[in-house]
């Protein structure tokens, strides 16, 4: 089973820009769609983005999209998560998650869909 452990996160200044990133413990990540979920304190877990096995198909949470680029190296083992235009509101600790199904043909948005998860790494956003 692939395990997975984020990176990137940090204090940063509205307005700046951040990359986190996702590295997968093993070659099979490539099987598998991945996604990004963010949590802020006192809220629940919710969706920021998605992108399948192959990388030709991302989804965006309406909040983050023009903001925010999701991506993934197979050959490195690494999705990316490049957020621009931070906002306050942006403030969680940001998860990456790996879908239950190698070659999933759906793109999910709600956490059930994801089997496996990262730790989380936390990114604040001063105003």
């Amino acid at each position: 089973q692939v395990q997975l452990v984020e990176s990137g996160g940090g204090l940063v200044q509205a307005g700046v820009s951040l990359r986190v990133s996702c590295a997968a413990s093993e070659r099979t990540f490539s099987v598998y769609s991945m996604g990004w979920f963010r949590q802020a304190p006192g809220k629940e877990r919710e969706f920021v983005a998605a992108i399948n096995w192959s990388g030709d198909e991302i989804k965006y949470a309406d909040r983050v999209k023009g903001r925010f680029t999701v991506s993934r190296d197979n050959a490195k083992n690494v999705m990316y998560l490049q957020m621009d235009s931070l906002k306050p509101e942006d403030t969680a600790v940001y998860y990456c998650a790996a879908d239950r199904l190698q070659y999933s043909l759906v793109l999910k948005t709600t956490s059930d869909g994801y089997k496996t998860w990262g730790q989380g790494t936390q990114v604040t956003v001063s105003s």
